[in-house]
């Protein structure tokens, strides 16, 4: 049995609603995690989840980066940085949906054209760059590569390069500091 084809505006308002979904149930999801206190116990797992929840929010930011430092502090630095980037890079995927959708329309800006040259030209370098550097308008980036319609595992790629050594940083910086100033 064929399944129906979707047409390009029911794929639009499918990702469009996916991502809505995504970012709904991130936002719910850490407050419950927050009141209730789990995130304490959950270790690496909960490094993974608040990342992916944080990210998985657009243009609603949600920082990630304090539990880095934090778990940093407590865990082994090395396994917090890779929960924290998988869970901020899968999260990014939202924006990246957004973007492909092609309902966003973002071509008329003079920043969109800047930015869309030089991801033409960078690729996976000009997000890893971007995904390092702690802003929220990262959003903007997985909304400009979906709508580039850069492969996801280059985006995921580069994303996750980016966001690992801002990890790496943070959960050792953490380690060195909580370990200096507090033992």
């Amino acid at each position: 049995m064929k399944r129906p084809q979707l047409t390009p505006k029911q794929q639009a308002i499918f990702r469009i609603g996916l991502a809505i979904l995504i970012t709904v149930f991130a936002m719910v999801a850490l407050w419950l995690l927050r009141e209730s206190g789990a995130l304490q116990s959950l270790g690496y797992v909960g490094v993974f989840i608040v990342g992916f929840l944080a990210n998985a929010t657009i243009f609603l930011p949600a920082p990630s980066w304090a539990l880095t430092i934090a778990a940093g502090a407590t865990l082994n630095p090395l396994p917090v940085a890779l929960a924290a980037a998988m869970g901020e890079a899968l999260g990014e995927i939202t924006g990246y949906l957004a973007g492909s959708s092609g309902s966003i329309v973002l071509e008329n800006r003079e920043s969109y054209q800047k930015s869309a040259k030089l991801m033409k030209r960078w690729g996976v370098w000009f997000i890893m760059i971007l995904a390092f550097i702690p802003n929220p308008a990262f959003d903007f980036v997985g909304i400009l590569a979906g709508a580039l319609r850069m492969p996801v595992p280059k985006f995921l790629w580069g994303t996750f390069l980016g966001k690992l050594l801002r990890a790496l940083l943070l959960a050792y910086g953490g380690y060195g500091v909580f370990n200096h100033f507090w033992s």
